[in-house]
């Protein structure tokens, strides 16, 4: 490669934003997103691409770029600005009708759907978008849903005497049960409006005042609610979000942490988590959790109290947990990341039907593939069973 093809993309920083390809004239021809910019431009130039792509890079005279603090805001920026320019490399192969869009509806609980531009009604007045990738738009909402919950009930009558299972994992605010009134629901669809406009700061500032005023008034766990979210928008884990490479970020492997419980009818519990450094073991990173307020057999109670403890230790925070079970040990999971305002990726393994096989529980984030969480899950089963039967061997010696 010449030279002058790579100073293009050196300069960029390693760190999320949106790219903007020029060409000699100063013409906008493509906007794109990525979670590591100099890592994502230059690979226009360092691998081979389809026809479209080579056509591009040959025109390209000047990249500029514009940092944002997260993947997901990028994916914000990158639809303002191509709903602003219309790069003929990104709209030459798609027309409108095939963008998502982010629409609120008009109901007294506003839903958020994803809305495709062929079934928009056409006078919308609360819509976000165009979103070019799919299961980025999809995933975004996810992120943000988790911070901000909303309802997906059709109708404010669809209410019943127990809450709906998004409401018991905290992404329904519990619209079903009238668990929330009408203001409090309408800041959480304020606060994503503002966050699809691009305005992150004005929401902490708001939360900001929020958290204060609770204070004052002796609203404690409002005060504390308030908190979590300042902390959750101020963290959110969203690489995979970007659809690039998520065993592999900024040239360094990321952190998967698995999660297994081992017991015999509830005695002598040890909780065990492993490490992987993208594919491969780390581990001088394993730990070891004997659990202690759990009595009898509660896997899920169990996986809860490992979970929590070492999330008050100040260790990094993984871009993956793997647990192993199913629906329940997952759901544990992601309640506890939620009470601490972290969106991370939460997927289990179950054995599948007469215990033979794997089935996957949640989604498998891009780029990390089933037979790296297979071993992740392995491995901590191999070291949880070891603890456990180490523990166990104690406590006989010791006739307890």
């Amino acid at each position: 490669m010449d030279r002058g093809r790579k100073s293009l993309y050196e300069g960029l920083p390693e760190t999320p934003g949106v790219y903007i390809m020029k060409s000699a004239r100063g013409a906008i021809l493509y906007v794109g997103k990525a979670s590591n910019l100099r890592r994502r431009v230059s690979s226009y130039f360092t691998r081979p691409h389809d026809s479209r792509i080579e056509s591009l890079v040959g025109e390209i005279a000047r990249i500029n770029h514009r940092d944002t603090d997260t993947a997901i805001e990028a994916l914000i920026l990158e639809s303002a600005l191509i709903k602003r320019h219309m790069p003929p490399y990104n709209v030459r192969e798609k027309d409108d009708k095939s963008f998502l869009y982010v629409v609120f509806t008009n109901d007294a609980f506003p839903r958020v759907l994803l809305v495709r531009g062929k079934d928009r009604a056409g006078d919308e007045k609360d819509i976000y978008g165009p979103f070019v990738a799919a299961s980025a738009a999809r995933a975004a909402l996810r992120i943000m849903r988790r911070i901000f919950p909303f309802s997906d009930h059709a109708k404010e009558g669809m209410r019943g005497a127990k809450p709906c299972f998004n409401c018991q994992i905290g992404l329904c605010p519990g619209t079903c049960v009238k668990a929330i009134s009408r203001v409090d629901y309408a800041k959480n669809i304020r606060n994503l409006k503002l966050f699809f406009r691009g305005e992150k700061k004005k929401i902490i500032r708001s939360l900001e005042a929020d958290m204060a005023r609770y204070g004052k008034a002796l609203q404690f766990e409002k005060a504390e609610a308030a908190k979590r979210k300042i902390f959750a928008l101020q963290h959110i884990q969203d690489t995979a979000l970007i659809g690039e490479n998520a065993v592999e970020e900024g040239g360094e492997a990321i952190r998967i942490e698995g999660y297994d419980v081992s017991n015999i009818s509830g005695t002598n519990p040890v909780g065990a988590m492993v490490v992987f450094a993208g594919t491969k073991p780390d581990k001088k990173e394993y730990r070891i959790f004997n659990i202690r307020g759990i009595m009898g057999p509660d896997d899920t109670g169990m996986m809860r109290e490992m979970l929590e403890r070492r999330l008050d230790n100040k260790w990094p925070l993984p871009r993956l947990i793997l647990v192993d079970g199913g629906q329940g040990q997952a759901n544990v999971a992601e309640a506890v990341l939620m009470a601490r305002g972290l969106s991370i990726p939460v997927v289990g393994i179950a054995k599948g039907a007469d215990r033979k096989g794997n089935r996957f529980v949640g989604q498998i984030p891009e780029g990390v593939v089933e037979k790296t969480l297979i071993a992740v899950r392995d491995e901590a089963h191999r070291f949880s069973r070891a603890a456990h039967i180490r523990r166990r061997g104690k406590a006989f010696l010791n006739g307890t």
